[in-house]
């Protein structure tokens, strides 16, 4: 379905007005080879469930939307399954759906918001758990050449936040199915990041399930992130900075109450919302644009802020945090 002079406003979690020239859905590998031969959109801009995702202007180019749908088990064993996913599903939806199937590894992603196809580009992640966790391969269309082509986790390149095609292959190809492997049993639940335990200990949970882990992170992240259908947010606007053990050693010493991760590769991750409270941005508003006054990480649209108020926005708290810290924040989200 193709559609001329399409309002983007209802399909960015951020709720900011713009318009595209032209929009088309598609919901198949073929639709979308396709929809790459139509010189309208040659350079199309992919969108999936727009959470992250900045208009900071009326794009110029087209808009291709995702809409593979689909969720199978296309292998197991007694102790796991492999489960295609289509690249237009709701990822919140997917992980409800192995929670119906008694399948473990994504239930501490719960309430991520986007879409599925979404998820390698990011890595997405959260409570001590990555997509890489769990990931064994995808597929995508090359743009140019309409090859379809099969990538494995090596081949992803995988790191926080990051992946090939965030670097090489960006804008490059488009992702339409992702399979991962998920337990059936001998669960490895992670519950000691951020505040799981915390709950689950108010719970008296003392034998929690993986449906007990995904209720306690809905239960957190509910507590603390705004709903984008009742405020315009993308969640979590920057990355957690990762910084060398050096540096990290000598901003203790300035800052003794900064709270850290240690990475598995001996580096330290800092709370970028931590370090936005200490700048002083926890809940402080301009117009109609802000941080969250519960999650300093989050990015808000209170009505009609546009994306040039946010971007400005945004770069205030960037500046602010690099003269405290000497941290660059990078954003989490894609600006266009």
């Amino acid at each position: 379905m193709i559609q001329k002079d399409v309002l983007l406003t209802s399909f960015n979690s951020l709720g900011v007005a713009a318009k595209a020239p032209w929009m088309a859905t598609v919901n198949s590998e073929k639709a979308i080879v396709d929809i790459l031969d139509d010189p309208r959109f040659k350079n199309a801009w992919i969108l999936g469930g727009g959470s992250n995702t900045l208009f900071v202007d009326d794009p110029k180019n087209a808009i291709i939307k995702m809409e593979i749908s689909g969720i199978e088990i296309v292998e197991q064993d007694t102790q796991t399954a492999l489960v295609k996913v289509g690249a237009g599903v709701d990822w919140h939806q997917l992980v409800l759906w192995s929670l119906e199937h008694n399948l473990g590894g994504i239930e501490n992603l719960a309430l991520i918001p986007g879409q599925v196809g979404a998820a390698p580009i990011q890595n997405i992640g959260a409570y001590g758990v990555e997509l890489k966790d769990v990931f064994q391969r995808c597929s995508f269309i090359d743009r140019e050449s309409r090859n379809h082509h099969t990538y494995n986790i090596d081949q992803c390149q995988f790191g926080y936040r990051d992946s090939i095609f965030k670097n090489d292959l960006k804008n490059r190809v488009i992702i339409t199915y992702v399979w991962i492997r998920l337990q059936k049993k001998n669960y490895t639940l992670k519950t000691a990041y951020g505040a799981i335990q915390s709950v689950l200990a108010t719970w008296k949970c003392e034998n929690p399930t993986i449906h007990d882990v995904a209720r306690a992170v809905i239960h957190i992240r509910q507590s603390k992130l705004p709903d984008p259908k009742k405020l315009g947010n993308a969640g979590s606007f920057f990355k957690n900075p990762v910084v060398q053990k050096t540096e990290f050693e000598s901003l203790q010493l300035k800052h003794p109450t900064m709270p850290s991760y240690r990475t598995e590769h001996g580096h330290y991750k800092i709370p970028a919302a931590w370090l936005i409270e200490q700048a002083g941005f926890k809940g402080k508003r301009l117009g109609d644009v802000g941080m969250h006054d519960q999650h300093a990480l989050v990015l808000v649209n209170y009505g009609s802020g546009t994306g040039k108020e946010l971007v400005a926005f945004s770069q205030k708290v960037q500046k602010k945090v690099l003269d405290l810290f000497g941290i660059h924040l990078t954003p989490e989200v894609n600006i266009l």
